[in-house]
């Protein structure tokens, strides 16, 4: 079925209650889902379309109805076709945090990141997948395969590789000893919206504190690690921050997840170990997945992208002596200098 078939379909499930209403793109994500502004009445909604042979829309209603528990901003959802995978919900609005991060606004902005990824941690996570060590293995194995031999053309020797897969394993088992939380699984500056103030979800109850962020693209939430949400959000792949900052953010968290029963009390070092490690984990499997989102998908901007993941990588790893050898690797295989890193 092709994609013009797709928005037709869409277009008449929606103009059934609303004839007059008017469908433009919003936008589009690294899977199959697309996304539409419908205007009716003068107001505006976004109608989400995911074709059901590729994706399943059940989950994004089911977090949905979690996180609204948890007075968060998420979108509410107004009509649902899940047979034909339409949703019509709330419009969070065109600004993601990205768009107005900077060195004026990050603290306001992380800090209500923060405070709301508090309240999605204590979320319902019964019947959620578990982030256990074999996920979180399989999901560093997308590096060796398409960053290094697709992408960069590297074939590791048996040598080189009992290196990768000594190193993965220790990363995996590290981080799987965790904290267990609802975890969003994508909580980064392209997910979080500015949203204005006094904009409330018509079908949660907001906690007023939290009208920003209006959150979006939690489909794959799990149970899993503490510090997998807090790193995507503060060591994001589309915008960089000092590492001072970046320490002083996460340690303000650890205090807040404290108070809030989401942990027992831990060091300093151990908690920024975690984070590191985590760190870790989520970025050599997302060199995997953008380099794969290239030569698989043909969605080529992503490889913008990969010079800040390889730099975590890349920094991170060189701090702790059992990661530090697939550091090595990465120098003598001279990726550095095939992948610019950003300064």
């Amino acid at each position: 079925m092709s994609l013009d078939t797709r928005l037709q379909q869409l277009t008449q499930w929606i103009q059934q209650d609303w004839p007059d209403a008017s469908i433009e793109v919003a936008s589009a994500d690294a899977s199959f889902r697309r996304y539409f502004r419908v205007t009716h009445n003068g107001k505006t909604s976004i109608a989400m379309d995911a074709p059901p042979e590729h994706e399943d829309c059940a989950p994004f209603v089911d977090i949905t109805q979690r996180l609204c528990k948890t007075g968060v901003h998420v979108p509410e959802i107004y009509r649902q076709n899940i047979e034909h995978g339409f949703l019509l919900m709330e419009d969070l609005g065109n600004t993601p945090y990205l768009d107005k991060l900077n060195d004026d606004t990050a603290d306001e902005l992380y800090g209500n990141a923060l405070k709301a990824l508090i309240e999605i941690q204590g979320a319902n996570t019964q019947g959620l997948p578990d982030y256990d060590e074999a996920l979180l293995q399989s999901e560093m194995d997308l590096m060796p395969e398409w960053f290094l031999s697709k992408h960069l053309d590297i074939t590791p020797s048996a040598e080189q590789q009992k290196i990768i897969e000594r190193t993965f394993a220790v990363i995996a088992t590290a981080v799987s000893q965790q904290p267990q939380v609802f975890v969003h699984r994508d909580y980064h500056s392209r997910n979080l919206m500015v949203v204005e103030k006094g904009k409330k979800g018509g079908g949660c109850t907001l906690n007023t504190l939290l009208h920003n962020p209006g959150i979006i693209d939690y489909q794959d939430a799990v149970l899993g690690p503490i510090s997998y949400d807090l790193v995507s959000l503060l060591r994001d792949c589309y915008i960089q921050w000092p590492n001072a900052k970046i320490a002083e953010w996460a340690l303000g968290f650890k205090q807040d997840a404290e108070k809030a029963g989401l942990m027992n009390k831990v060091p300093d070092a151990t908690f920024i170990q975690w984070f590191d490690y985590m760190g870790l984990q989520r970025h050599i499997k997302v060199l995997g997945i953008f380099a794969r989102l290239n030569h698989r998908d043909g969605k080529t901007n992503y490889l913008d992208d990969l010079p800040l993941t390889l730099h975590y990588v890349m920094e991170v790893g060189k701090k702790y002596p059992l990661t530090r050898p697939l550091i090595e690797l990465c120098y003598e295989w001279k990726i550095p200098q095939k992948i610019i890193l950003p300064k």
